[in-house]
């Protein structure tokens, strides 16, 4: 008998909540981040409960608080700074249960949030029914009994139920431990000149780097952006769009065997960049051992009288009358090929951003990178191991530079946008990704709070911010969902 008083008061409590929140001011109902007021979240939550367990009536009241609460966030987001707020999320098998997108969604909506990042592509398994997953990869669902179940598509569902937009977030060019286990594809993985593949220089040997200009991979990978896409996600974030991140000395690459070029599929790319034989077989020859000589340079003057300088891709010489001893021309040609090898390897990266994201253009969704701000650049003679070239990175993609910078205050993460903002076009949509807790310091990090206005000085250029991540913000309920315990 108390249960049914309860819930009939929990009921009319409700209905008399609607008409009261619909005449109060957006400012009185959320607050400047657009998150909802505690008695607001509580008589949802309590409404969800309700009609979890049946309650018909409940389950009106909580689908007409879901409709005017997303009405008053969207017109929050419209008056405020930050357009977008958006929020990183990985599923469970365990969320395939009755109720859990609902209390993950609703959680997500109260603190203000209009887009949801749902993590679809990772660790070498993929969110997809394990009876609709024409991909190499396993499900991540793969239960018995929960064959047929869709958590992308319940995911997308239930979050445009409560006004978010809601993004297929997919790793790139790390396919996972289980694409190197297929004897079929050993091909695929890329493969440096000291002998490695990728999947030996990452630390939880769980991260599988591919040759980004092999085919097979490239197919692979589209055929399951493709079957994502089917789900007609709001947008997909293409992330690890990169070699791997190494340590130590092995963090900045100083020579050529430091690189991923020793797979069939990239040299074979690289030699086509040659533009006469004398290119292609100094090109051959810096590969192979890593430098050349001046010896090697007189071998091919004698080799290939008819030329006069080597080209390739990019190189326009100077002619000179007389052809200079080739000891004096070693240095610079040397140099030459290094940077030829270095920007061979990060078109690669350019180029497989662009073949993954196809499938989502010719459908008209919108698709994003997420990348390191410092995964460009030079470090002393050397380059960033990660040769993410993310400037090169057409405008038409949504940047997403992870400025995580831990420095104990935020003048280090503004610096991050900041290179970003400078080296980026005027209409390239920029939505940082920041790491931490709402109103407190995680790990030396300030909270959210603090970083947003940290970065405040960066709009109208910025309209948008991310949060890194749900699990952050609520570890106990998500490793509740991990391991199935009671929700």
């Amino acid at each position: 008998m108390f249960f049914w008083r309860h819930l009939l008061a929990v009921i009319f409590t409700s209905s008399l909540l609607l008409p009261f929140l619909a005449n109060k001011p957006i400012s009185a109902q959320v607050n400047e981040f657009c998150q909802l007021s505690p008695i607001a979240v509580r008589e949802k939550e309590n409404l969800r409960i309700s009609a979890l367990r049946g309650n018909k009536e409940a389950e009106i009241r909580y689908q007409n608080i879901l409709k005017q609460q997303v009405q008053i966030v969207q017109e929050c987001r419209r008056q405020n700074w930050l357009q977008v707020q958006a929020i990183w999320l990985r599923l469970y098998p365990c969320d395939i249960k009755a109720g859990s997108l609902d209390r993950i969604m609703d959680r997500i909506a109260n603190k203000g949030y209009n887009q949801v990042y749902i993590e679809t592509f990772y660790d070498g398994r993929v969110l997809l029914p394990a009876n609709s997953n024409p991909t190499v990869w396993k499900s991540v669902v793969n239960q018995p009994g929960a064959e047929n179940a869709d958590l992308l598509a319940a995911a997308i569902k239930k979050g445009r139920q409560r006004g978010l937009k809601v993004y297929a977030w997919m790793y790139t060019t790390n396919f996972g431990y289980s694409y190197a286990k297929r004897k079929d594809r050993e091909s695929a993985i890329a493969r440096n000149g000291k002998g490695q593949t990728s999947l030996y220089v990452v630390d939880n040997g769980s991260q599988v780097f591919i040759d980004p200009y092999n085919k097979q991979a490239q197919v692979d990978y589209s055929r399951m952006v493709e079957e994502v896409t089917r789900r007609r996600p709001d947008g997909i974030l293409f992330d690890y769009v990169r070699y791997p991140r190494q340590a130590g000395k092995n963090s900045i690459a100083t020579k050529v065997t430091d690189l991923w070029l020793y797979t069939k599929s990239t040299q074979q790319a690289l030699f086509r960049r040659a533009q006469n034989y004398k290119g292609l077989e100094l090109i051959r020859r810096f590969v192979g051992k890593g430098y050349i000589t001046a010896g090697d340079i007189s071998d091919i003057d004698r080799l290939y009288p008819q030329e006069s300088e080597p080209l390739w891709q990019g190189r326009n010489p100077t002619l000179q009358k007389a052809i200079i001893p080739a000891a004096l021309r070693q240095p610079q040609l040397q140099s030459e090929l290094w940077q030829l090898t270095v920007a061979h390897s990060m078109q690669g990266i350019v180029d497989f951003v662009n073949i993954a994201s196809s499938p989502a253009r010719k459908m008209g969704i919108p698709a994003g990178a997420v990348f390191f701000p410092e995964g460009n650049q030079m470090v002393g003679q050397g380059y960033d191991s990660r040769l993410q070239p993310w400037d090169r990175f057409p405008s038409s993609l949504e940047w997403h530079p992870m400025s995580y910078a831990n420095c104990g205050n935020v003048a280090c993460i503004a610096q991050q946008v900041k290179r970003v903002l400078n080296m980026s076009k005027s209409d390239t949509q920029i939505i940082p990704a920041i790491a931490g807790g709402w109103g407190e310091s995680v790990s030396d990090r300030p909270s959210l709070e603090i970083q947003m206005q940290a970065i405040r000085q960066f709009a109208p250029r910025i309209r948008g911010v991310s949060h890194f991540a749900y699990s952050w913000q609520d570890p106990k309920h998500d490793s509740d969902r991990k391991f199935c315990q009671a929700q």
